[in-house]
């Protein structure tokens, strides 16, 4: 049986942007470009960071893809019209020790959190969701560092991180967060 090359992201780089305007879109748009991934077509997946993908900075991302490339992000977004509403805007990632092994993402948006509790919560959901997948115990309702240090224990998990964004509402425009972990074929 023939099988079919798959299209696996060998490079991937995380980004965050932040924008204002009187019309929602546009205030999406101007967080796209804040986040430098506005000159793209990007397409939404799910949340796996592919085995032997290399996580490399956003300067060195944005240099390898060219304006109105067909582009895959695993992103998070959140829009406030509303004066004074804290809104945020988050990915998270963790990585396995074997670079075989596939790590996850995942993404979240709040009202009301800081950037650290945002931040926190999408790095604490991709772990748990990389040490159900690798066997790693762990009490669900643990602190984040209780199984931070528990999973830098097992050596199964290496790395995890978040990129987060977050603003202050403003009356009269809207206000849009976004962040995004941007892979490159």
């Amino acid at each position: 049986m023939m099988r079919r090359k798959a299209l696996v992201p060998r490079r991937c780089f995380l980004t965050k942007g932040v924008g204002r305007h009187r019309e929602k879109l546009a205030a999406f748009e101007e967080a796209l470009r804040d986040a430098d991934i506005a000159q793209y077509n990007l397409v939404h997946v799910s949340s796996i960071f592919p085995p032997h993908c290399e996580l490399v900075s956003k300067k060195v991302g944005v240099k390898l893809l060219l304006p109105g490339a067909v582009t895959y992000v695993v992103m998070s977004r959140a829009e406030t019209d509303e004066n004074r509403r804290l809104a945020a805007a988050t990915v998270g990632l963790a990585l396995p020790r074997d670079k075989n092994m596939y790590g996850y993402l995942s993404e979240h948006h709040s009202f009301g959190e800081t950037e650290g509790q945002a931040g926190e919560y999408a790095e604490d959901l991709a772990a748990s969701m990389l040490a159900t997948v690798l066997g790693v115990g762990f009490n669900p309702d643990a602190a984040w560092d209780e199984k931070k240090e528990l999973w830098k224990i097992s050596g199964k998990i290496v790395r995890t991180t978040n990129i987060t964004q977050s603003a202050i509402g403003k009356g009269g425009l809207w206000t849009s967060v976004v962040a995004a972990s941007v892979f490159i074929m």
